[in-house]
């Protein structure tokens, strides 16, 4: 291989490994940098620090231990294809409440429910009524919208749990500190990845689309 072919090879890689660390570090939530950093840190200034290419690599290896190397053949595609970790676990808990998601049939409290946790999940869980796993029925919708996301996310970091320790860390930084998410349960373990794998399907399905 010629010098500058080597050169090119190597710029290429560089510049490779620098998107990696935006696009990482910038989907990290704010709160994870305030929970490490300083907890009285304006929504403005941790932007600025996000947004830092000099400060990056260091915020990076700080929330995720150690030298973070993006730049190698190595480096793993996202677990959840880089969609939004909450849209994941709604889905998910969608399918684990698809029940009670099927019996509320109420216009003003279907509304209600399809305002708190999107017209996408809550089709999402009809469409997948045959693998619901809760039976005791929730008749109000916002505390099931509200177990929705709690059961979703247990799902989602139990799912998780499984994954090796950079990758996981990857998906549940982009959520907010203190998140269900970050207490995988080993009676939800059973379920969690029959109902990540329809979740997966459909966010790989939306991907080949888009």
């Amino acid at each position: 291989m010629s010098a500058s072919m080597s050169f090119t090879e190597s710029n290429r890689s560089s510049v490779l490994a620098s998107d990696r660390l935006r696009e990482l570090v910038a989907s990290i939530h704010p709160s994870r940098f305030a929970a490490r950093l300083d907890p009285l840190l304006s929504p403005p200034t941790l932007l600025r620090l996000q947004q830092s290419s000099r400060l990056q690599p260091k915020l990076a290896g700080l929330l995720l231990g150690g030298e973070v190397d993006v730049s190698g053949a190595n480096w793993n595609e996202d677990l959840l294809l880089g969609h939004d970790p909450r849209r994941a676990a709604l889905l998910a808990g969608s399918i684990w409440h698809a029940r009670s998601v099927l019996k509320l049939v109420s216009r003003h409290d279907l509304s209600i429910l399809v305002e708190l946790i999107g017209a996408e999940v809550h089709a999402f869980g009809i469409r997948h009524l045959s693998s619901a796993v809760a039976t005791t029925p929730i008749a109000d919708p916002e505390q099931l919208s509200r177990q929705i996301e709690h059961d979703g996310l247990v799902c989602l970091g139990t799912w998780l749990d499984e994954a090796p320790a950079l990758e996981r860390t990857r998906v549940l930084l982009r959520l907010p500190v203190g998140t269900a998410a970050d207490n995988p349960a080993a009676d939800y373990r059973g379920a969690a990845g029959p109902l990540l794998s329809l979740v997966m399907a459909h966010l790989r399905t939306e991907v080949a689309r888009g």
